[in-house]
C-alpha cells in the first residue's frame, strides 16, 4: 500500500554483499528472486496463514488472536521493507508491479472482512475502505496511459492508520484500549475517504493534461505533414514547367522543319 511497486526487475541473479546491502552488480542484474520480490511473496503467503490463525477455535481465543496479530504485523512490516529496497536499489520487475499491490490489498482486505465476519468490525467500515481501494486501483488504470498517480504522504499515513487500527482489532482488547482502537479506526476511515477524493482529483487533472498533450502533438504532426506536402508540390512545379517548355520548343522545331520541307 505504499503506492510504489515493491519488487524488482529482470536480469540474472542478485547477490548480497557484506553488511546485507546489494552491490552495484546486483542492482543492474536483479532477477525475479531478489530480496524485494521474496518479501512480497512472503506477504502473499501470510494472508491465508493469518486467516487460519484468526478463525482458529471459533475466532475468539485470545492466544490464537495474538498469533494472528503477529502474522499480520509481519506482513505489514514486509510491506515497508520491500518498498524501501525497491526504491533504494531500483529492483523493479513486472512480477513486482503486479504482486506488490495485490499483496498489500490482500492482507488488509482479509483482516477487515474477517473481523467483520466475526462481528468485531462494522461492515460499513470494511465496505468504505475496500470500495476506496478498489476504486483507486481502477482509477490508476484509467489514467495510466497518460501518467502515474504518485503515492502521497496522506496515502502513506492512511496505510499506517489502517494497519494500526486493524491490528488493534485483531487483538482481544477491553476497556480504554477497546475505545482507543475505535477512534484510531475512525481516523483511518477519514484518511481513507479524504485521500481517495484527492486521488480522484489528481486522476482527473492528469487525464485532462494527457489528453491536451495528445491533441497538441496530433496538431503538430498534422502541421508538419501539411508543410511537407506544400514543399513537395512547390518543388514539383518548376520541374513540370520545364517539361512543358521543352515540349513547346520541340513542337515549334517540328513545325519549322515541316514548313521548310514544303518550300
Amino acid at each position: 500500500m505504499t503506492g510504489v511497486p515493491a519488487s524488482a526487475a529482470g536480469g540474472s541473479g542478485a547477490k548480497l554483499v557484506r553488511g546485507g546491502k546489494l552491490g552495484t552488480a546486483a542492482v543492474n542484474q536483479a532477477s525475479l528472486w531478489n530480496i524485494a520480490n521474496i518479501l512480497t511473496m512472503v506477504r502473499l503467503l501470510l494472508v491465508p496463514g493469518f486467516v487460519l490463525l484468526l478463525f482458529h477455535d471459533g475466532g475468539y481465543d485470545p492466544v490464537w488472536r495474538a498469533f494472528a496479530w503477529a502474522a499480520f504485523a509481519v506482513a505489514m512490516i514486509t510491506d515497508l521493507f520491500d518498498g524501501h529496497l525497491a526504491r533504494a536499489y531500483n529492483l523493479v520487475t513486472d512480477f513486482g508491479k503486479i504482486a506488490d499491490p495485490i499483496a498489500d490489498k490482500a492482507i488488509m482486505g482479509a483482516a477487515l472482512v474477517s473481523l467483520s465476519i466475526l462481528g468485531d468490525l462494522p461492515w460499513w467500515i470494511t465496505g468504505v475502505i475496500l470500495a476506496r481501494e478498489l476504486g483507486i486501483t481502477l482509477m490508476r488504470f484509467w489514467v495510466i496511459r497518460h501518467a502515474v498517480i504518485p503515492a502521497s504522504r496522506g496515502g502513506k499515513l492512511k496505510t499506517l492508520a489502517q494497519g494500526t487500527a486493524a491490528g488493534m482489532y485483531v487483538l482481544v482488547l477491553t476497556g480504554p484500549l477497546a475505545t482507543l482502537r475505535f477512534w484510531v479506526m475512525m481516523v483511518a476511515v477519514v484518511l481513507t475517504v479524504v485521500t481517495g477524493l484527492d486521488y480522484v482529483r489528481q486522476a482527473v487533472v492528469l487525464r485532462r493534461q494527457g489528453l491536451a498533450a495528445e491533441r497538441a502533438a496530433a496538431a503538430e504532426r498534422a502541421e508538419e505533414a501539411l508543410r511537407t506536402t506544400v514543399g513537395t508540390a512547390a518543388d514539383a512545379a518548376p520541374a513540370a514547367g520545364s517539361v512543358a517548355g521543352a515540349k513547346d520548343v520541340h513542337a515549334a522545331a517540328e513545325a519549322r522543319d515541316a514548313a521548310e520541307a514544303e518550300r
